[in-house]
């Protein structure tokens, strides 16, 4: 995959909220041509997603019945597969001290407060998708680099093989 592919590459974002109306104007708002967005209604739901797609940025409403945003995304820290996916708490609450630590505390990168500024929206979004973006682009430029290393040192072995031979060869007449 060469560098144009990797910045033109649609990137993954993983909404999860319980109220569908809330999936809808998240979802408006960050769908581009370039931008997945991946919608869940539950953190069970959410949990079926990350198993099929990797995903860029994932943004989770806090309150939700059976399992909370906090739940889901101690889960998701739980895993190697999802460790790294960076997470926005969506939260219509008060902004409390101990909600943001907790929040923090289970591998939070921010906090959107309801109702949410689009632009705010945007703007964070854009940043993360642009993140995973150039994690990407290293990743296939490191590929890249350690299959040319490998090609040198393989040449070099050939090359050492085949030059010891006539030495040898030398030797043994001198």
């Amino acid at each position: 995959m060469s560098a144009a592919d990797v910045l033109t590459e649609r990137v993954r974002c993983l909404l999860v909220d319980d109220v569908e109306e809330n999936l809808v104007a998240m979802s408006a708002v960050l769908t581009r041509s370039d931008v997945e967005v991946l919608s869940a209604r539950s953190a069970v739901a959410a949990l079926e997603l990350l198993l099929q797609h990797s995903v860029a940025l994932a943004l989770i409403d806090v309150h939700m019945p059976d399992m909370n945003g906090f739940e889901l995304a101690e889960l998701m820290r739980g895993s190697e597969r999802t460790r790294d996916i960076p997470i926005i708490f969506v939260t219509a609450g008060e902004r409390d001290r101990y909600r943001l630590f907790q929040g923090y505390d289970k591998g939070a990168v921010d906090f959107l407060y309801k109702p949410i500024e689009p632009h705010v929206l945007q703007g964070k979004a854009e940043a993360f998708f642009d993140i995973h973006r150039q994690k990407t682009r290293l990743r296939h430029q490191l590929e890249s680099v350690e299959e040319t290393l490998r090609f040198n040192e393989m040449f070099t072995a050939v090359l050492g093989h085949d030059l010891r031979s006539p030495l040898s060869a030398i030797v043994n007449c001198a």
